[in-house]
């Protein structure tokens, strides 16, 4: 979908003005403000209920924006952001002196990113700074891929929601840290570990010494509804258990039904990971709209293209409760195995 000249110019003028703007990108919708104003920037944090210290991504129009942001760019962040940006990829690196805390959760790094949604892009340019946003959202919920999802969730506390469609990409950005001289990877998504060694040779795992970065807590990316995530024999066992107790369900699946469930219960998810991961949060929605007491979901293949969707998965799980059920998901961990966000 096209950028409107006149609504980009409206949402710019909303942003100076010190007010929230959602925003498309190929990612997720953002909620954003400016940046560079504080009072701004504490607008998302009551509209999400987003606990304090908690680091937002700054949008950025690209590589040569940086060097309002960051005191440093190491070469292997140069590289990443010429392989990369436009596109799904956050670089987490040394702040500069002007960006305020409230940014960064007070510390001395700062979140990057350049979206490649066009919509996006066109309100960087008529804005003409950076825009903190992070997902459109209530804390700790599904992210939003529609416009819609964003006004269910955050209703009058937004000014304006620019309408792009449905985001392409359908699961939040990688994030990795740059330190400088190595490269580490917070948060996996559309960009690939195999992809960021292709270009830096070498990407190490997160630890308690890395920097705080979005959706890393144990519970996130999650519907009200209890989410449990079962690998296909684990899920068939539920399902029959649940059926014979009455209890209503409903199943996400990349398989066809295992049981005389209603057509409305049983998601059939797409084979293909790119496809699996544009519509997850628009299916986990419908389902947490259905009135159904718990959702059951299939694990994904232990791979490095499913390695995003397997992440977010595991932390909708972990929200749940999965008390009585075998809740092993993708790389034969526990959802209660996914690490905190140090």
């Amino acid at each position: 979908m096209l950028p409107d000249p006149e609504r980009i110019e409206q949402a710019a003028a909303l942003l100076r003005a010190g007010e929230l703007v959602a925003f498309p990108t190929e990612t997720v919708y953002g909620l954003g403000a400016d940046a560079a104003n504080p009072a701004a920037v504490a607008k998302i944090f009551a509209a999400k209920g987003r606990p304090a210290g908690h680091p937002l991504i700054v949008h950025l129009s690209g590589l040569a924006a940086t060097q309002a942001w960051a005191r440093a760019l190491p070469a292997e962040a140069r590289r990443l952001a010429e392989a990369f940006w436009p596109g799904p990829l956050t670089l987490v690196l040394p702040k500069a002196e002007r960006v305020s805390p409230v940014i960064t959760g007070g510390q001395d790094t700062v979140a990057l990113r350049a979206p490649a949604h066009p919509i996006a892009r066109a309100l960087l340019a008529a804005f003409g700074g950076g825009i903190a946003a992070p997902s459109a959202n209530r804390y700790g919920r599904i992210s939003p891929t529609r416009a819609g999802d964003v006004r269910e969730e955050l209703g009058d506390a937004v000014a304006l929601v620019l309408d792009g469609g449905a985001c392409e990409v359908g699961l939040e950005s990688t994030i990795v840290a740059c330190p400088g001289g190595s490269v580490t990877l917070l948060r996996p998504g559309a960009v690939s570990r195999s992809q960021l060694v292709d270009v830096v040779g070498c990407v190490l795992d997160a630890d308690a010494a890395s920097p705080r970065a979005p959706g890393r807590v144990r519970s996130h990316y999650a519907p009200r509804t209890p989410l449990a995530l079962l690998d296909r024999a684990a899920l068939a066992a539920e399902v029959a258990r649940a059926r014979t107790a009455g209890s209503r369900i409903a199943v996400m699946a990349r398989g066809d039904p295992v049981a005389d469930l209603p057509a409305s219960a049983w998601r059939r998810m797409p084979d293909s990971p790119s496809d699996y991961a544009r519509v997850l949060y628009a299916e986990l929605r419908e389902l947490d709209r259905a009135g159904v007491t718990r959702i059951l979901v299939e694990s994904v293949p232990d791979s490095e293209a499913w390695a995003a969707i397997a992440d977010r998965l595991a932390r909708a799980a972990a929200a749940g409760d999965n008390r009585g059920v075998d809740a092993r998901g993708a790389h034969g961990r526990g959802a209660e195995d996914v690490p905190e966000a140090p």
